[in-house]
């Protein structure tokens, strides 16, 4: 049977995909990611017959829908779908896609917009943690243009502030999930760290490597993945996450210092091949342990003297500033970091039906 969805394809941030109304999509969640893997095309390394454009960052999907929760105004539930298999991840958080919720909100009528902006809170259903999106609605109407830029998109936009608040133990319920700073894994230190996302962080030297070569090199380089992935599992483990060879998180990342006059350099894995730029979640939690000490990431940091909550990450695609708020200086059993914030554009790309075979199976 040939059905269509309703569906608003859009760039958030550095990545990509459609965004759905929550009654658009079948209520059971197997039906719900059989319909998603159709739309997109997957499992095809191209995905030629879906709208998905063969790259993990082009393979998102939100679905957005008004919230009943006292106090928030949208819920947002990311899904991550897969290329190569038929398998749909909603573990994770994407905090570039976030970029588009509010936009996309208002423009299709879920919540009123003010002026001359909107700022509306969203809880994100994957993490269960509350996000503060600040939108530019000049007149009540949103705005794509504007003067803000973000490394890895060309041109400029609309900026859209994003305020993560109390985002500690987003997926493991603690800022150190295995209850240490530091742990060794294979005879490396390593610091698994959950904010916003439970990420490893693996000082790139301890691999033999710099920490500043490109995607292309550390994609190339097998021996490496093999290690990262090692590392990434049984730190899993050690953490209570169980067997994660199928899962997405926790992400995994090569830290050194700044090569300029950033805070911090790094690296960042999908976890399976290396990231042309960097994941808003995995920005939020690597800024956040540059500024925990005892970790892999402080040892490496370089803070600025006059703005120390400031964090600039050296990244693929350029530099990413994330503003962080922290309850005393990071040293308390579990350090409280309130807010966490960062800038990024969005842009609405087509509005439309998706076309699909699928057997609805809803009863809509």
């Amino acid at each position: 049977m040939l059905i269509s969805i309703p569906c608003t394809l859009m760039r958030g941030g550095t990545s990509k995909g459609p965004f759905f109304h929550a009654t658009d999509l079948p209520a059971d969640a197997a039906a719900r990611n059989q319909l998603l893997l159709a739309a997109m095309g997957s499992p095809h390394v191209r995905q030629i017959d879906g709208i998905g454009g063969g790259d993990t960052l082009t393979s998102k999907v939100v679905i957005v829908s008004p919230s009943v929760r006292p106090g928030i105004d949208i819920d947002y539930l990311f899904a991550q779908v897969s290329v190569e298999t038929a398998t749909v991840d909603t573990t994770p958080n994407c905090g570039n896609m976030l970029a588009g919720v509010g936009p996309f909100a208002i423009e299709n009528g879920l919540v009123a917009a003010g002026d001359p902006i909107t700022t509306l809170r969203i809880f994100n259903v994957n993490t269960a943690k509350v996000v503060e999106a600040v939108i530019q609605t000049p007149g009540g109407q949103v705005t794509y243009e504007g003067e803000a830029r973000i490394d890895g998109v060309p041109g400029s936009g609309a900026p859209i502030q994003l305020n993560f608040r109390d985002a500690s133990g987003a997926k493991t319920g603690r800022l150190f999930p295995t209850g240490e700073r530091i742990d060794v894994i294979d005879d490396i230190a390593v610091s698994l760290i959950d904010f916003a996302t439970p990420l490893v962080f693996v000082a790139a030297s301890a691999l033999g490597k710099t920490g500043y070569e490109s995607k292309q090199e550390l994609d190339a380089d097998l021996v490496l993945k093999q290690r990262l992935e090692s590392i990434r599992r049984q730190i899993a483990e050690r953490a209570g996450l169980g067997d994660v060879r199928a899962k997405v998180l926790p992400k995994i990342a090569l830290v050194a210092p700044p090569q300029h006059d950033g805070v911090i350099a790094s690296r960042y894995f999908t976890p399976w091949s290396c990231h042309s730029a960097y994941a808003v979640t995995g920005a939020l939690c690597l800024a956040a342990a540059s500024l925990l000490p005892g970790t892999v990431v402080h040892a490496l940091a370089r803070p600025k003297v006059a703005d120390p909550l400031l964090v600039t990450i050296e990244q693929p695609a350029g530099r990413l500033d994330i503003r962080l708020q922290i309850d005393g200086d990071g040293h308390d059993p579990e350090p409280r970091i309130t807010s966490a914030g960062l800038i990024r554009t969005a842009r609405k790309l087509f509005m439309g039906r998706v076309m699909l075979p699928f057997e609805d199976t809803s009863g809509r």
